[in-house]
């Protein structure tokens, strides 16, 4: 069995994968090693890998192999099964990139847009051939909530209800606001999906992160990732560099 480790820029996500299938799963705000302890006594654990959106993980990789786990930090120079056409590589976040090799592993030959709604929204393309091919990224849902209150004198902090659906034009500040963030989100998702549609036939558009669920609601013809894209894709590199001997 594998363990995976997902720091994220809001929480820490541990899941155990056994056969590419996750089998146990764990979030925190931070790092524990308590939480590693019950996972390793509850499986038999061989190898880890550690993903970092927050910069260095070697406290964390350092607490996996003293505890006799091989342990592989995933970074720029780290070997991928796919290919990459980004034109600056070691910029990429590891989360984005592990969600790619993930797409590639649950849609094998599918031009996929994938839409991760975390505290930003990143949009990444996947091509049928296995290439990261390049995205966008944006404030996420309560970033723009946050940014509204925050950098205004008098616009109220809100939040949107998962039954609650914005109506077209605001008839109140909060209706405004609400109605100017969701929809602001959804149009700017529906048009990278109809751009994509123009160029390819038969997308693959996928939703994944926290407010996955409140858009994929909203928005026609796509598909709510019920596996984590980013556990599969870390596993799946894991796995990669285990045969490819790169593993420490």
């Amino acid at each position: 069995m594998n363990l995976v480790v997902d720091i994220g820029n809001t929480r820490v996500k541990y899941a155990v994968m056994e056969a590419g299938e996750c089998v146990a799963e764990r979030s925190e705000e931070v790092f524990s090693a308590a939480s590693v302890d019950e996972l390793c006594r509850l499986y038999p654990v061989a190898a880890a890998i550690v993903s970092s959106t927050r910069g260095d993980a070697s406290e964390i990789v350092g607490a996996l192999r003293a505890r006799g786990i091989r342990c592989l930090e995933f970074g720029p120079a780290t070997p991928v099964p796919i290919g990459c056409d980004y034109l600056t590589p070691e910029t990429l976040g590891r989360d984005r990139l592990a969600a790619a090799v993930g797409v590639a592993v649950l849609w094998p030959g599918r031009e996929v847009l994938l839409v991760d709604f975390g505290t930003a929204i990143t949009i990444d393309r996947v091509s049928a051939d296995g290439v990261f091919l390049g995205g966008c990224i944006s404030p996420g849902l309560r970033m723009r909530f946050r940014a509204l209150h925050e950098f205004t004198a008098s616009l109220p902090l809100c939040e949107a209800e998962e039954s609650e659906e914005p109506e077209p034009l605001g008839r109140s500040t909060r209706g405004a606001i609400l109605s100017g963030v969701v929809q602001s989100i959804r149009f700017e998702i529906e048009g990278h999906i109809a751009r994509m549609r123009r160029e390819i036939d038969d997308p693959c558009v996928i939703f994944t992160g926290g407010d996955a669920k409140y858009f994929a609601k909203r928005i026609k013809n796509t598909i709510f990732a019920n596996r984590n894209p980013v556990f599969c894709g870390l596993d799946r590199i894991l796995e990669f560099n285990v045969l490819e001997e790169h593993l420490p």
